[in-house]
Formats: structure tokens, C-alpha cells, sequence
């Protein structure tokens, strides 16, 4: 007998499960940030305000968060306390909604591997190819190819917010970071532009500037004596367990085999510093990051050339996702490949003598990507830094995102002369630098009122589920 029309309904109804509503958002916004660029008169998301603006923040950070909500992760639910109780980490735990206020924009000027993240704790000592201490970017999770105003607008804002609230400048005192900032980036490209010594320079601890040299000298451990103070159980065999070391050694095949897979992807032979590239141990690392809390993250250790725990490397693995960046720059011929092969890729181009061990691996059908940790994988105490200091390192922080900006035409896809074109659309710096400055200070009383938004949604409990559309 056939259905009736009801029956029909009713049968289709029960079909139909609610589905996450921010499915197909990303393409939204890819469309939306294509018709920006092409000089489309359009409503953008910054122009939001009262009730539809809350909305936006509210769906926006649901979007970005969905897996890790809806995995029950308690350490996504200490992310969202940690990014209400500051507005840094606010902002640092924040990148797609900021970047969706900027869709489109900049379609005019010169395409890099950009970093994505650009803020005053994602600058650091890390270890380059050989192991040896280096200073320069170090955080690739939102690496893409996109115009270099994307980096320096949200660098200029990290500096700006992190000056206010760590140090508790006044309005005048951060404009003079933010213009240390940009300057530094300016005068290091421009000599790039004329010498070309990009791929040749690394900031180490002989040839750094002072503030950077203390960096260096307060981030250096011995390795034995950092593996068995924060790592190595009593055996020295394995990891110890803690609140946020978590042994899973019934992982260690698992392991060896991406340690394998990295090891001939990267062509890292067996020998040298990582014996036979060995794994030890395996475990959990918990309630590390600010943007990529509550994403899953293993420590391996692997057996060192003298196999007495002594030597041993530590290789971590961080799940990677997509770029906050996706759909939401200028369209460009440039891709850098998804998840991990793109933050794989922009280390490779933005860290010419970077490490080795940083790379893209599977593992169980998920996307990981790689790194060494290090005695001396440290960033700057911020809390410390004196006004002087902190326009220091501001100018600092600048020359090496140029450096790395500057390696996009030699090791990344661009394919034109980079550092003049960057010199050129800069011009007049004073023009640029006030436009940075307007930008900067309109970017932060927005983001202000989005972070009381934000803590009044979170204590009423907005972020204990994702979006859902209904039939």
C-alpha cells in the first residue's frame, strides 16, 4: 500500500538528523572573501553590531572548536576558561574570527608564505638542522600563502594588546611598539632587497642583539639534565606520568612507524644525534598551546647514540587542522597543500636551516604534523620586558618575520622578486605605518567587545555545544 503524503513527510522527517551548521560555511566565506577582492560592495562581518555582531563571535568560535566540543575534551573546556580570564590569550585563541573581519582584503599587494599567527609569544629559540640554537618564527599551525600585510596587521595587534595588558602601557607607549614592529620588518626588507642574504642569515646566540642574547642564555639546559628533570622516569627507559605527561607505550609501534615514515619523507638517515631513530616511549601530552589546546599531542622519545638516556630526542606530534587563514585570503595560484603538508611546507620555506624533524606524517587516518623539542625551545618571559626592551624586541621580531617573508621566493612558490615589490607597495612608510596604527587600534576596541560577548556567552554556557540546524 502506498504512503500517504503524510506518511511521506513523517518517514523523510525521521531521515533527517540535525546537522552542524557551520557545514559549508568555509566556502561561504571563500565565495565571500573572492567578491571582497573583486571590489564588491557587500556587508562584511566587521560591519556587524549589537545582536547579530554577538551571534557572529558566538558561531564563529563554535565552528572553529566543533571537533574538539563535540570530543568532550576537558582540555578544550580549559581553553575556553583561559581565553575568558585574558584578553590575549583571547585574541592569540581567536585567529578565524579575526581573520574573517579581514576577508578579501589586500588583494593588491605582494602574495608571501605568510605565518598566519603573527604575535609577540610566537617568536622563540627552536633548534635548526643540525640542532643548534636559532631565534626566529616558530609557530606554523596557520601558515599560508597570502598577501604580507595579513602578517604585519596581526602582529601589530598582538603587540599591541600584549604591551597593554602584560605590561600595562598607555596608548602612546604601544604605538611606539607597534612602529618598532613594523619598522624592523621594513628596514630588514629593504635590506634584502639590496643584498640578498636572506637564506644565509640565522639569528644565534653570537650575532643576536642583546635582548635576544639573554633569550638565549635563560632558554639553554644541558639535554641529560632537561630529560631527566621534566621527562625520564626513574628507569630512564620511558616517560614518567604526571598532570600532564600521560605514558601510552602501548603506542610505541604506532610510532615507530611515523618515526619511519618521517624519517624517509625528510631523508633523515640513521645515525648522528638520533642514533637509530629508536622509539623509547610514547605518551600524551596535556595542556600545551592556547590555539591548539584540546587538540590531540604525543611526545616520542627516541634512543639516543649512547642509549644511556642521556642523548635522547624528543619528537612531538600535534593533530593538524585547517588554516584560519582557508578561503578567507585574496584568491592566488600559490597552495601549500592542507593540514599538515601545509605547515610542513611554510616551515620549510620560512626557516631556511630550520629542524629537520618538522614534518607532516599519517597517522590512523589522521593528519599530524612533526617537530623536535629541545632543551632550549623557549620564547621570550614577556612580564619581564621593560619599555625599551619591549621596542627591542618588537624591532627584533620584525626583521625576522622579513627574513622569513623574504624566503618565499627562493624555497616557497612565488614567482617574483619579492622583497622590492614589498619595499614598493610599502611606500610611503609614513602613510603605511599610520594605516597599520588606524587598523591596529580599530582592530582592538572590536575585538574588545567581542571578548565581553564571548565571556557572557561562555559563563552562560554557549561553547558546551556546537551550532545545529533543525528541519
Amino acid at each position: 500500500m502506498a504512503k500517504t503524503r503524510k506518511q511521506t513527510a513523517k518517514a523523510a522527517a525521521a531521515d533527517k538528523s540535525p546537522s552542524r551548521a557551520f557545514e559549508g560555511r568555509v566556502e561561504g566565506f571563500r565565495s565571500f572573501a573572492e567578491r571582497v577582492a573583486s571590489r564588491e560592495q557587500i556587508l562584511a562581518p566587521l560591519a556587524l553590531t549589537g545582536q547579530a555582531r554577538r551571534d557572529h563571535v558566538r558561531s564563529t568560535i563554535r565552528e572553529d572548536h566543533a571537533a574538539r566540543i563535540e570530543e568532550g575534551s576537558l582540555a578544550t573546556v580549559k581553553k575556553f576558561d583561559a581565553l575568558a580570564g585574558s584578553f590575549f590569550k583571547f585574541f592569540r585563541g581567536t585567529a578565524l574570527l579575526f581573520y574573517r573581519d579581514m576577508a578579501g582584503q589586500d588583494a593588491h599587494m605582494p602574495t608571501v608564505m605568510a605565518l598566519g599567527d603573527v604575535h609577540p609569544g610566537n617568536f622563540g629559540v627552536m633548534p635548526d638542522k643540525n640542532g643548534v640554537p636559532i631565534f626566529g618564527v616558530n609557530d606554523f599551525d596557520e601558515t599560508i600563502y597570502a598577501p604580507f600585510t595579513w602578517d604585519i596587521k596581526r602582529g601589530s595587534v598582538g603587540f599591541w594588546i600584549a604591551a597593554g595588558e602584560v605590561s600595562d602601557m598607555k596608548r602612546k607607549k604601544r604605538r611606539e611598539v607597534v612602529s618598532c614592529f613594523a619598522t624592523g620588518y621594513l628596514d630588514a626588507m629593504q635590506g634584502y632587497a639590496e643584498k640578498a642574504t636572506e637564506k644565509n642569515e640565522d639569528y644565534r646566540m653570537d650575532n643576536s642583539p642583546k635582548v635576544i642574547r639573554q633569550l638565549f642564555e635563560d632558554a639553554w639546559e644541558e639535554r641529560h639534565d632537561w630529560l631527566w628533570s621534566d621527562y625520564l622516569n626513574p628507569s630512564g627507559r620511558g616517560f614518567r606520568a604526571n598532570e600532564e605527561l600521560q605514558p601510552v607505550s602501548s603506542e610505541i609501534e604506532t610510532f615507530q612507524k611515523a618515526i619511519n615514515d618521517l624519517a624517509k619523507a625528510k631523508g633523515i638517515p640513521p645515525g648522528g644525534r638520533a642514533g637509530e631513530l629508536k622509539v623509547k616511549d610514547v605518551c600524551v601530552r596535556h595542556g600545551q598551546g592556547t590555539a591548539s589546546l584540546g587538540l590531540p599531542r604525543y611526545y616520542v622519545l627516541i634512543e639516543g647514540p649512547s642509549k644511556d638516556a642521556q642523548d635522547d630526542l624528543i619528537i612531538e606530534f600535534k593533530r593538524a587542522r585547517r588554516s584560519a587563514l582557508e578561503g578567507l585570503t585574496p584568491p592566488t595560484d600559490f597552495h601549500a597543500g592542507a593540514e599538515a603538508d601545509r605547515i610542513a611546507h611554510g616551515q620549510a620555506v620560512q626557516l631556511a636551516h630550520g629542524d629537520i624533524f618538522y614534518g607532516a606524517v599519517d597517522i590512523n587516518g589522521e593528519s599530524f604534523m612533526s617537530r623536535e623539542r629541545a632543551p632550549f625551545r623557549d620564547d621570550i618571559d614577556l612580564d619581564e620586558l621593560s619599555c625599551k626592551s619591549w621596542k627591542q624586541y618588537a624591532r627584533v621580531c620584525g626583521a625576522a618575520l622579513a627574513k622569513s617573508h623574504a624566503l618565499s621566493d627562493d624555497l616557497g612558490q612565488i614567482d617574483y622578486d619579492v622583497e622590492p615589490s614589498i619595499v614598493a607597495a610599502a611606500s610611503p612608510r609614513e602613510l603605511f605605518f599610520a594605516d597599520i596604527l588606524r587598523f591596529t587600534e580599530e582592530t582592538d576596541a572590536r575585538m574588545r567587545r567581542d571578548f565581553a560577548f564571548f565571556c557572557e556567552d561562555h559563563a552562560l554556557g554557549a561553547f558546551d555545544r556546537v551550532d545545529m540546524v533543525y528541519r
